[in-house]
């Protein structure tokens, strides 16, 4: 795994924010680690075209 890291700002409805936050504890991970783990887990396996939108 790359080790950059890029900052980004992410609006969410509260009700998803509230059921994540609460994945997050249960899984006794950090908003931002569960949400990493949730992408990694979810992402192809197959490489994507880096100049898709």
């Amino acid at each position: 795994m790359d080790h950059e890291e890029t900052r980004i700002t992410l609006r969410l409805p509260a009700d998803l924010h509230a059921w994540l936050t609460a994945q997050a504890k249960a899984n006794r991970r950090s908003l931002p680690a569960e949400l990493v783990h949730r992408l990694e887990r979810d992402r192809p396996a197959t490489p994507v075209d880096a100049e898709s939108p």
